[in-house]
């Protein structure tokens, strides 16, 4: 709708094909992040285990890192789907696949805090005394 609305005005196909650069560039750069901040985090925990003895902090801080950096990817990720269903392919199809890729992407970053932080992402963080 929003699209066909846009290819009609003029200049509407250059606008089309902006929109899809924008989105195009967004996954990009989410993927960047993620394998960027893997490769660092991988590195950091190599380096640091040769000097550090306690491998089982390092590990944890290894899982959060990556934790992090999956969940900063999987929302930027899920930004580039909406921007490219609103602007591109509002279509019922295309509006089904996106709830059906945010609630999967949503059930990732749930798992990701589960698994981080140990706790459900709805519960209070325990209170240190």
């Amino acid at each position: 709708m929003l699209s066909s609305y846009i290819a009609s005005a003029s200049g509407g196909e250059w606008i089309l094909e902006w929109i899809e650069y924008v989105a195009l560039a967004i996954e990009v750069l989410a993927v960047l992040i993620i394998v960027v901040t893997i490769f660092y985090a991988i590195i950091d925990y190599t380096i640091q285990g040769i000097k550090a003895h306690d491998i089982e902090s390092r590990y944890q801080e290894l899982k959060v890192r990556l934790g992090k950096a999956l969940l900063l990817g999987l929302e930027i990720l899920v930004a580039a789907d909406i921007i490219r269903t609103v602007a591109l392919e509002a279509t019922l199809q295309s509006v089904l696949v996106l709830g059906l890729l945010v609630l999967i992407r949503t059930f990732l970053s749930w798992a990701l805090v589960v698994e981080i932080e140990g706790r459900w992402p709805w519960q209070l963080p325990p209170q240190s005394d």
